[in-house]
């Protein structure tokens, strides 16, 4: 093995980075429908019903199924939700439903152990099934360690008996918000925390050789839940193993935030071939969540066979930790800038001012001046056309370098070359500053001389490759190699497909590089005229603000509801959204109930969670500011500690 090799390997988390196939796992059995191995892809989700009201849980699993879930996670917080499960799968059963059923657990072993005895599939959380979590700061030594380890241990171990003797499967399903004090203690609120923590359940199973086992690393920071999945095939490939892995964003949020989020979580994964079964986590009803994970799944249904692309010895980047591409700035585009955004409106007739409001610009005739929103581009590009009017300040045009080189006023605009030959056989006449467009094969040894040379060149980076993210990140490992620090705007153009389905794919593929550290702007494009500039434009920013890498709006962490929870969890994030949507950079999270509250608030600001019926409880961080509040203040109470806080500020 070569030393290009080592690193390689020391950095591995798939087969490849550059030629598409699915990490193999082992095959786990649940019910009659496998996971894992050479068994596609499968859909999941969980119900949203009261587990003890039989008839609306299996009306609902039933619409789920039919919508397209391979199976269905129910909540069992007690013994006697467990029980229930029983007279649920009866029914079920009886009305000609075999779908696989999965007792979600939390806090409670003796419920994991009667439902492992019924359902097909148990999960549990190692974060807070037999471990302790105070939300303190503990110091353990390692004696400490031990023994705590060791009580887990007893605890765990009738679980695993009872799943191996009835055949049930399990999922330990880390979560980065409910890392308990030890795991928190000892490796920080960290993904590598969150691999360990599962991985401490998972070789306790293994001494009993019980290996019938699903993982998952859930997170609603994109950023964790990509990097604790790929650190766990990292440490399972050290250890040799091979446990198939269950995908999922969790507390996505609802509409198009949510699928943005979920895409970019989920698809980052699936672009490299990583995942057995995937749930996307959105504040809806579940049988909506199906449709949209069957939509992200489908696309890597005839991935394989793709263009060949050069593949690599060594990994120049780290996939274990974000770290932005450094580069020169240009035109505020590049390094200590957010990414820029581009809109493409050379198929528009560019007149008249007000064509500028659906992306964010008004124009006030009476005062001659305009106004932008936290939404408004950065650049459009116009193509061949005219603009008919002064564009407001600060808003710069691109047009193709014939145009631009027609132009008698060149201020505020900039050319755009289609090939990185025509920019070198005009480069006499090239502006000041110059996008250029280019793709991977552009990137071989005379480019890359020349290119070392030029400092006035805003890449373009496009792929018309069937795996068009691991052709463009390929690309950008060719510029870390040659040390080239030119800004790259990632470009994607999408032909054939509707608004759904542009939204997921360019969330997928812009995100998965922003995630590497990749990328200074987002062009996205399409020839579909149902898909306005307004709805181009949206969803560029949506995708910017998932990969947390330019806030322009405020950030809702809201469970997707379910049996346990408190209220009613779509009208409330809807109600203090209305009351809360402009506050830019905020980030606040809508719990259903105390399981999913403290932790998974990690990354938020303030958190509003259900403590018991029509009971509210409002945290500043994980810290608990009032308790047990009547729902019906709660949403004005959440505002009134915003505002202690100097957080406010009035709508405009």
């Amino acid at each position: 093995m070569n030393l290009s090799e080592q690193v390689f390997n020391v950095k591995k988390y798939c087969n490849s980075l550059t030629l598409y196939s699915r990490y193999k796992t082992r095959e786990v059995n649940i019910g009659d429908i496998p996971l894992g191995g050479n068994n596609p892809i499968r859909i999941q989700s969980m119900t949203t019903t009261d587990t003890m009201n039989t008839l609306a849980t299996v009306e609902q699993t039933i619409r789920m199924v039919d919508a397209g879930c391979e199976y269905v996670r129910i909540t069992a917080p007690s013994l006697k939700e467990a029980q229930n499960l029983d007279e649920i799968k009866k029914e079920l059963r009886k009305r000609g439903y075999t779908v696989p059923l999965i007792a979600d657990i939390h806090f409670t072993p003796n419920a994991a152990e009667l439902a492992a005895r019924i359902v097909e599939k148990v999960r549990i959380n190692p974060g807070n099934y037999a471990d302790r979590k105070k939300f303190e700061l503990l110091e353990y030594s390692d004696f400490d360690y031990q023994a705590e380890l060791e009580r887990i241990r007893k605890k765990f171990i009738p679980l695993v008996k009872i799943c191996k003797e009835y055949g049930t499967a399990m999922r330990i399903g880390t979560n980065h918000g409910s890392l308990s004090d030890r795991i928190l203690s000892r490796y920080g609120d960290t993904p590598l925390g969150m691999v360990e923590s599962a991985l401490e359940f998972l070789r306790i199973a293994e001494e009993f050789d019980y290996k019938n086992i699903v993982l998952s690393m859930k997170a609603s920071n994109t950023h964790v839940m990509i990097q604790a999945y790929r650190l766990l095939i990292n440490q399972m490939e050290k250890e040799k193993m091979n446990y198939p892995l269950h995908l999922g964003v969790t507390e996505a949020g609802d509409g198009e935030d949510g699928r943005i989020k979920s895409a970019m979580g989920i698809g980052t994964l699936l672009e490299d071939g990583i995942g057995d079964t995937i749930r996307v986590s959105l504040t809806e009803d579940p049988e909506f969540e199906a449709p949209v994970a069957i939509s992200i799944v489908k696309r890597y249904n005839d991935r394989s066979p793709h263009s060949e692309i050069k593949k690599i010895d060594e990994q120049p980047n780290n996939p274990f930790e974000y770290n932005r591409r450094e580069t020169i700035e240009l035109v505020g585009i590049g390094t200590g800038n957010v990414p820029r955004v581009i809109i493409d409106l050379s198929k528009n007739n560019i007149q008249e001012e007000s064509q500028l409001a659906e992306i964010g610009y008004f124009y006030n005739a009476e005062t001659d001046k305009w106004f932008m929103n936290d939404l408004a581009p950065d650049f459009i590009y116009a193509g061949m056309n005219d603009v008919g009017f002064n564009t407001p300040y600060g808003l710069r045009v691109i047009y193709d370098f014939e145009k631009w080189n027609s132009l008698s006023e060149k201020t505020s605009s900039y050319p755009y070359f289609n090939s990185i030959e025509k920019y070198k056989t005009n480069l006499v006449s090239a502006g000041l500053f110059n996008f250029v467009k280019i793709n991977l094969s552009d990137l071989e040894n005379q480019n890359l001389e020349f290119l070392k040379n030029e400092k006035t060149v805003i890449l373009i980076l496009e792929s018309s490759n069937k795996h068009g993210m691991a052709e463009q990140r390929r690309a950008f490992f060719e510029l870390l190699k040659e040390d080239l620090k030119h800004p790259v705007i990632i470009k994607q153009h999408y032909i054939g497909i509707d608004l759904e389905n542009f939204r997921l794919y360019s969330s997928t593929d812009v995100g998965a590089l922003l995630i590497e550290g990749f990328g200074d702007g987002v062009w996205l494009s399409t020839e579909n005229p149902k898909i306005e500039n307004r709805d181009v434009n949206r969803i560029a920013f949506g995708i910017l603000q998932a990969a947390r890498v330019r806030i322009s709006k405020t950030e809702y962490i809201a469970c997707p509801s379910c049996g346990r929870t408190l209220f009613d969890l779509q009208e409330t994030t809807d109600k203090i959204r209305k009351r809360t949507e402009h506050l830019k950079g905020l980030k606040i999270a809508i719990m259903g109930c105390i399981v999913n509250g403290p932790g998974e608030m990690a990354d938020a600001d303030y958190g509003y969670v259900g403590s018991g019926v029509g009971k509210i409880t409002l945290y500043r961080g994980k810290n608990i500011v009032k308790k047990n509040i009547e729902s019906e203040n709660a949403v004005d109470e959440l505002i009134d500690l915003i505002k202690e806080d100097n957080n406010w500020k009035n709508p405009l």
